[in-house]
């Protein structure tokens, strides 16, 4: 099943920006030289100095400003409690829709695949780790993970800005695609007998992340190739789902050396 926005052709805007809401956040995006800030929305509400500001630093940066009401500034923001009136659309030059990447000369060797990770802190550290492994991308489907907003940007320490990041649909249409393009659907398990040390991989590889409390989904589990466990000598049950995606990312780093 291909992606609704592949299948059309265009490419949504949630495909190339990341939204960033609050005034501190979108402030601070703008006075960032290393991104690229598309647009600003002030809810026509957003008086006082620090509307002035963020109006001043956007002018400053050359990027355009525009007035909604308040009801649009939430609808576009996704979030009712913390937008504070006012968001920015940041260009992040390595998001793209999954199906873009797979179709390209340079599809990515190696992939995670984020299912049902709802904790934006989990996603966040994620997305540090791949950047800093060098994985070729990290599908964060648009349901069932946590939004790709400040929380995720916080815990990243700023790098979801720069991460290969994939979107598509759900989980299971992106295990759909993978496996189509001919990459192997490899899942984490605690009990699985083959571990990410051990295991032979074929040139193309996606990795399943699956969600802090029901892990892999059914729809991805029955699509999966090889279940890997990470092997753990001590009394612990299981690791935090980042920490697991750590030891993978660098272990996928290891076999290149």
């Amino acid at each position: 099943m291909r992606d609704e926005a592949g299948a059309s052709g265009k490419v949504s805007p949630k495909d190339r920006f990341l939204t960033v809401y609050g005034r501190k956040p979108v402030l601070e995006a703008l006075q960032d030289p290393a991104l690229e800030v598309d647009k600003v929305i002030l809810a026509d509400t957003a008086r006082g100095p620090a509307a002035a500001e963020i109006e001043r630093a956007a002018r400053d940066a050359g990027v355009a400003v525009a007035r909604a009401s308040p009801h649009r500034v939430k609808v576009l923001a996704g979030n009712g409690k913390q937008d504070q009136g006012v968001l920015a659309d940041v260009v992040v030059p390595r998001m793209r829709p999954l199906d873009a990447a797979l179709d390209s000369r340079t599809a990515p060797a190696r992939v995670l695949l984020l299912d049902g990770i709802t904790t934006p802190a989990n996603v966040g550290m994620i997305l540090r780790t791949a950047t800093a492994a060098g994985i070729g991308g990290v599908v964060v489907p648009r349901r069932g993970v946590a939004a790709l907003d400040p929380l995720v940007v916080k815990a990243s320490a700023g790098v979801a800005f720069r991460a290969p990041v994939l979107r598509c649909g759900t989980a299971g249409q992106a295990a759909e695609q993978l496996t189509a393009a001919g990459y192997g659907l490899y899942a984490l398990g605690a009990s699985a007998r083959d571990t990410v040390f051990g295991v032979e991989l074929p040139s193309r590889a996606a990795f399943v992340l699956g969600g802090e409390t029901a892990g892999v989904s059914p729809e991805v589990a029955e699509q999966v190739t090889t279940w890997l466990s990470v092997p753990m000598p001590g009394e612990v049950e299981s690791l935090n789902v980042s920490a697991a995606a750590a030891v993978l990312c660098f272990e996928l780093v290891r076999r290149e050396l």
